[in-house]
């Protein structure tokens, strides 16, 4: 029950929500990618993304300097995603990261 509760905090927050939503259409984003998509600020996109780590929800994985970071199998989350699929199409376009 504990682990229900838990997602249900983290996808409460509509900018967590977009960041999953990302990482479901492009399958792998950096923190910088995020934050220039979704022009929010380096912490905060850190802070969101350890609170999905924490969940399980992503997972990362090291390429260089870099940290990228892609969606986890989840059932609840797979359901969810399905629901958001006509989101998708209402997000910005990715910037790329030119550092990475």
């Amino acid at each position: 029950m504990q682990k229900l509760v838990q997602i249900a905090k983290i996808l409460s927050d509509v900018n967590r929500l977009k960041i999953i939503a990302l990482m479901q259409r492009e399958k792998e984003l950096c923190v910088c990618e995020i934050c220039d998509t979704l022009v929010l600020s380096q912490p905060l996109v850190s802070r969101h993304l350890k609170l999905m780590r924490e969940g399980e929800l992503v997972q990362t994985e090291q390429s260089g300097k870099w940290m990228i970071y892609s969606l986890t199998q989840n059932k609840i989350l797979n359901c969810l995603l399905e629901d958001l699929q006509e989101e998708f199409e209402t997000l910005p376009k990715v910037v790329a990261c030119s550092r990475c």
